[in-house]
């Protein structure tokens, strides 16, 4: 690239004043935007009413040759929703307590400057974006994406009874509180389902995660081999029958995927084990599910309300994500 056609480029920051240091992360841009070449720098600030998808469709339409994005999960997938389809690379410099896209695509999480740096240097990874169609009670419905993963019943009550103070304070630990208060009143309910090109299927659950991750903090792996550029999502479902059911979802989760998978005894261990169907993984293009009554929905950790059903697809590498350059992308 010539030196006059770099300085015609600009790279926009998306933030969210609450999440980040915005005069240094601004202070950065702009000093390496200029080291680059490139013009001055936008910078947009995202607001209670727009969560950054209106602010990402705005620098979308100035011109940006790259957005970044800061702030928490919910500042993520919203601008991920503005920018799925556009050809614009999307730079996610790791901030607030979660981090879940970034920790998944393995990026630096405590150095910002070099996810900026990455703007002028960096490669991309041509990632997957899920979209989910919420339909209401009353028949309105809605289509919002996720890039982590969303959900309908008990995991989206236990984030609905999460304390957002508590949150702010410790992070996603919160959210052992929000288990707590949600479990108690956790009751089954059935459900209708298909994936896509598959038959259908009726049972209870507690939950239905779609997903396009499959990390969680603190080492946890959810759904060990889950990619965010296989074009698929990976569907768990969670029907764990009382207290041993919940104790055999645990340990799949928490000993199963999370350390026994890692070393090849484990997974010997493993492959003798009689199974049980506390949790179902499968996997496809996309999902419709219909419930009798309304349940809580979350998607990337936020919540969505309540719906009655739910039809999610994915965008097969419709975000273009930018890593460090020579970053090793294999396994994601």
């Amino acid at each position: 690239m010539t030196e006059a056609a770099a300085a015609t480029r600009q790279a926009a920051l998306v933030y969210n004043p609450i999440k980040v240091d915005a005069p240094a992360l601004r202070a950065t841009v702009t000093r390496l935007s200029a080291a680059a070449g490139w013009a001055e720098p936008a910078f947009y600030e995202t607001t209670v009413e727009d969560l950054g998808d209106g602010v990402a469709r705005e620098a979308l339409a100035a011109g940006a040759a790259t957005v970044l994005v800061a702030g928490g999960d919910g500042t993520v997938r919203a601008v991920s929703e503005a920018m799925d389809g556009s050809g614009v690379p999307l730079a996610i410099v790791p901030s607030g307590t979660g981090n879940l896209l970034a920790r998944n695509l393995k990026l630096p999480l405590t150095d910002p400057a070099a996810m900026v740096q990455a703007v002028f240097d960096g490669d991309t990874l041509a990632m997957d974006v899920g979209w989910c169609r919420i339909t209401r009670p009353d028949g309105d419905a809605a289509e919002h994406a996720f890039v982590v993963m969303g959900g309908i019943g008990l995991d989206a009550a236990m984030i609905a009874n999460t304390r957002p103070q508590l949150k702010k304070t410790v992070g996603w630990v919160a959210y052992v509180d929000g288990a707590a208060r949600a479990l108690p009143g956790a009751k089954p309910f059935r459900v209708m389902y298909q994936l896509a090109g598959r038959k259908l299927h009726s049972t209870k659950v507690q939950s239905v995660l779609f997903a396009n991750c499959g990390s969680l903090p603190a080492g946890l792996e959810l759904i060990p081999g889950a990619s965010v550029a296989d074009g698929d999502l990976d569907v768990v479902i969670f029907q764990p029958k009382g207290l041993f059911g919940w104790l055999f979802v645990w340990r799949r989760v928490a000993w199963d995927n999370s350390v026994l998978r890692r070393f090849r005894a484990g997974r010997q261990v493993l492959s003798l084990r009689t199974k049980d169907n506390s949790v179902v993984y499968t996997r496809g293009a996309g999902i419709e599910l219909a419930a009798q009554d309304s349940h809580p929905v979350q998607l990337d950790g936020d919540e969505f309300g309540v719906a009655t059903a739910v039809r999610v697809h994915v965008s097969p590498g419709g975000l273009l994500a930018v890593v460090p350059r020579g970053h090793d992308t294999t396994g994601l």
